[in-house]
């Protein structure tokens, strides 16, 4: 049975899994049937969708490698389907690199990968100092303080455009 669209996801502190849940609440008020894995949860057959969306969070410069193993393994089918890929980072809280031609994690990412998604983009993610282990705490901190941006241990911020968020869920939505 073949069905609309599944969402897999790589998640490091929750952000990512929110934006795909706003954009699955999207589709599915449009009509798609939408399945929703953590990478590391999906058993199920990449044959059997239509439209297949990665989302995937940046720790410390990488997206998780389950995606790009993911992806590797899945490229053949991946390459016949219409396919949409986002990124969710700290550095797109810039607006000099909010964009898949301008942050640098996703021109590293289509740089290292064989595949041209139909549709990417990047949304800033984001800080909570209190919910970080100590160690990542100290390493987010002083990324954050080399870019410019807040160091409080206290700062809670939520970078996230969901304006952007509901116009790529549109343009998700004209793909099918």
């Amino acid at each position: 049975m073949t069905k609309d669209t599944v969402i897999l996801y790589s998640s490091t502190d929750g952000q990512t899994l929110k934006i795909c849940q706003r954009i699955k609440e999207q589709l599915e008020s449009n009509g798609l049937v939408v399945d929703l894995f953590a990478i590391d949860e999906f058993h199920n057959n990449i044959n059997q969708y239509t439209l297949v969306i990665i989302g995937a969070s940046i720790r410390y410069g990488v997206h998780h490698k389950k995606i790009i193993e993911f992806i590797h393994a899945s490229k053949t089918i991946l390459d016949t389907v219409k396919t949409v890929f986002f990124s969710v980072n700290l550095v797109a809280r810039k607006a000099e690199k909010n964009t898949p031609n301008t942050n640098p994690y996703v021109i590293k990412f289509f740089k290292n990968i064989d595949w041209k998604p139909t549709l990417v983009e990047v949304f800033a993610g984001k800080l909570d100092y209190k919910k970080y282990p100590f160690f990542d705490r100290i390493m987010i901190q002083f990324i954050m303080w080399m870019t410019k941006g807040p160091t409080d241990t206290n700062s809670e911020i939520e970078y996230t455009n969901w304006k952007k968020v509901q116009l790529f869920s549109e343009k998700i939505l004209s793909l099918k």
